[in-house]
């Protein structure tokens, strides 16, 4: 866990340094602020209200004991080992399996799951998953995501900046816009593979606490085997859609194939099944 604590922070790190580099770069001092600032507004507000408009966006509907007994009372039982406030419970009418938390800290938290996982999974593999649900509500991941896509949306905008004003200026040097296009393409690309690589660092994060509130490594070892085969044949039309939401999943929601690791927002379901069946022994 210290691990991978260790290298989210360093991933953040250098996305900040990238947004540092680029800001004095571009648009000196005061055009980094307010790109930054900027950037920060837009991602504040996502920050508070994202959860409402993502469970609006998948038509998702919350469910309580009443509706959904089994499924509730296993993400109340989760929560209570977890030491977590009991979250809100949404089902998502799809076929796909997946299943996804958000929400901006764990007073504020909601899971969601869809209804093809509550058919396909078995009852312990279910359980693994939204597990792993909780442990990115435990580990504040949703937190994480807000920051770096908060300090990447920044360079993006200062990218374009200096683009449209034929490069900023620092001090007296001058950047001249053949070097501003080049930022234009290169920043946004190298501050979304930063992106990318949190979110892979923190799924492997999400597993292995996961499969420890559970208790049971190889349960969720194979829901992710499941749900990968799953999703392959079966569309997720909301996420295809909306492809920014894909991270927010256990697997990969898209269809789309043949993307290359570093452009991939979840790390290979093997080697995350892999580590999960090393912590079972």
């Amino acid at each position: 866990m210290f691990g991978n604590w260790l290298k989210t922070s360093l991933l953040m790190a250098a996305i900040v340094a990238l947004f540092g580099a680029v800001g004095m770069l571009i648009g000196g001092g005061a055009g980094m602020v307010v790109a930054l600032l900027l950037g920060g507004a837009v991602n504040l507000w996502a920050y508070w209200f994202s959860d409402a408009m993502v469970l609006r966006m998948y038509n998702a509907r919350e469910v309580d004991e009443t509706s959904a007994p089994g499924f509730y009372q296993m993400i109340q039982e989760l929560a209570r080992v977890a030491g977590l406030p009991m979250p809100r419970v949404f089902l998502i009418d799809e076929a796909q399996p997946n299943a996804f938390a958000t929400g901006r800290d764990p007073e504020h938290a909601a899971v969601a799951a869809t209804t093809g996982i509550l058919q396909g999974l078995s009852e312990r593999e279910l359980r693994g998953v939204m597990a792993h649900e909780l442990a990115h509500v435990k580990h504040r991941d949703t937190l994480i995501s807000t920051l770096s896509a908060t300090i990447a949306g920044a360079i993006s905008s200062l990218a374009q900046f200096g683009l449209f004003f034929g490069g900023g200026h620092h001090g007296e040097r001058s950047v001249p816009p053949a070097v501003a296009l080049l930022l234009l393409i290169i920043a946004p690309i190298a501050a979304m593979l930063i992106q990318f690589a949190i979110s892979r660092s923190r799924e492997f994060g999400a597993d292995r606490g996961g499969a420890e509130l559970s208790g049971d490594p190889r349960a969720l070892a194979a829901a992710l085997e499941k749900i990968d085969r799953y999703a392959k044949g079966v569309p997720l039309q909301t996420a295809e859609l909306h492809p920014e939401t894909a991270q927010m999943m256990i697997i990969n929601p898209l269809s789309g194939g043949g993307v290359a690791h570093l452009f991939s927002t979840h790390p290979a379901t093997e080697e995350r099944i892999a580590r999960l069946l090393a912590m079972a022994g």
